[in-house]
């Protein structure tokens, strides 16, 4: 049967619960950055003239500036206080949104994403780690609807990308105020998480260190869950078009549906984690998308792949989010072991949309759902590593500041 960590009553209750809607919207907001600058990728690839394949190689950039800087959040947030850490973090990763509209070519533009990636890695590992943390003191899950609030901010980022540019904005203008208006609430939002600061004997984390094994392993359940979200959201619009032959509106709709439904699936996980816990939760998850996997490979109408789509996306909705979760329960250093996670599940995210792209290539599209299908069944094979070890509320390294207590 799968522990539960107990709450943790030094903080009153209604304290808990403000903290975790805080830390509710600043996932949210961190969503919304991603989803504004991807509605206007095309106008920045229009501004600086770039190729596909020469865009394509700068978009590269944001995944690698994220590996290179997850390690750091671990030591910033030992030194500065989860609560600091992250309000800094956060406003660097909201008013990096404007930097790829500034850039006037390839060479200012790779830089840029440089940035902007190792800003959103950095701020994703400490706003994770605060997330495990205020999970674990609630006694109750949260992260995957924290996750769910991710994907909310990502799809109303998109929306407002999107009515930005119809009406023909300029991304200068439109990504500087979104800047703006984000780091506000990111700022508001952080003064209600909780304010976790290190033991004092605790030793500072290494600043540069390769993931514990414990991280490897969960990681290995986030690849596939992530390869599988990137072949949904990349490459649903086309094989519906290629292999099915739908109009263009048609295709395009999947992919929102798919969003959707990871979305919706997100913000209701928590109560189906609550029951039967991670473990099952993620096995019924792997049969599901494994389910939706061959649906999709078998598909020979549009609404059997959409429906394909749809199982994929709500069977590995949750797996992400109870692998951080699993993660910062590891081991003594939680933000290393998410920092880990977080870069396996980042570099899948980086290599599927081009993976789906070469063996559709080499064979065909529905050979490369194939292989998700069957990474799919990885989840069921792999669930177990997500489970919960006992633990106590006295078992955590990380002291509330005594302000907080007094609130």
């Amino acid at each position: 049967m799968t522990a539960t960590p107990l709450p943790d009553h030094g903080i009153p209750d209604d304290r808990l619960r403000r903290a975790r809607r805080a830390v509710a919207l600043v996932f949210l907001v961190h969503g919304t950055v991603t989803g504004n600058f991807a509605t206007r990728i095309p106008w920045i690839q229009d501004h600086t003239g770039l190729s596909p394949g020469r865009l394509g190689l700068a978009l590269a950039f944001p995944a690698i500036g994220a590996a290179l800087a997850m390690p750091l959040a671990g030591r910033i947030s030992h030194r500065l206080g989860a609560r600091t850490a992250l309000r800094g973090l956060l406003a660097v990763w909201t008013l990096s949104l404007v930097l790829p509209a500034l850039s006037p070519g390839l060479y200012a533009l790779c830089p840029a994403l440089l940035v902007y990636g190792a800003a959103s890695g950095v701020s994703d590992v400490a706003m994770n780690a605060l997330g495990v943390e205020t999970e674990d003191r609630l006694g109750r899950p949260i992260m995957s609807g924290l996750h769910g609030m991710w994907s909310a901010g990502a799809l109303l980022g998109s929306a407002v990308g999107t009515v930005a540019a119809h009406a023909g904005w300029d991304a200068r203008l439109h990504l500087a105020g979104a800047a703006v208006v984000l780091t506000v609430l990111g700022a508001l939002a952080c003064q209600g998480v909780l304010d976790l600061r290190s033991a004092p004997e605790e030793h500072p984390p290494p600043r540069f260190a390769l993931p514990p094994r414990s991280a490897l392993v969960i990681g290995a359940i986030g690849f596939c869950a992530v390869f599988a979200e990137g072949a949904g959201l990349e490459w649903s619009a086309v094989f519906l078009r290629d292999r099915l032959g739908t109009d263009a509106g048609l295709a395009a709709a999947s992919t929102t549906a798919f969003a959707c439904t990871m979305a919706a699936a997100r913000l209701a996980g928590d109560k189906v984690v609550a029951r039967f816990g991670p473990v099952r939760t993620v096995r019924a998850g792997g049969v599901l998308a494994a389910a939706g996997g061959l649906l999709i490979v078998a598909a020979r109408h549009p609404a059997m792949a959409m429906g394909g789509f749809g199982l994929l996306g709500l069977g590995i909705a949750v797996v992400v989010p109870l692998a951080f979760a699993a993660a910062g329960r590891s081991g003594p250093a939680p933000s290393q072991a998410i920092a880990g996670v977080a870069t396996i599940t980042y570099t899948s995210g980086l290599i599927a949309p081009s993976a789906i792209g070469g063996i559709a290539q080499a064979s065909s599209l529905t050979m490369s759902f194939v292989l998700v299908t069957t990474l799919a069944c990885g989840l069921v094979a792999g669930a177990r590593v997500l489970r919960v070890p006992s633990r106590t509320a006295s078992g955590s390294p990380r002291a509330v500041t005594g302000d907080l207590e007094r609130s």
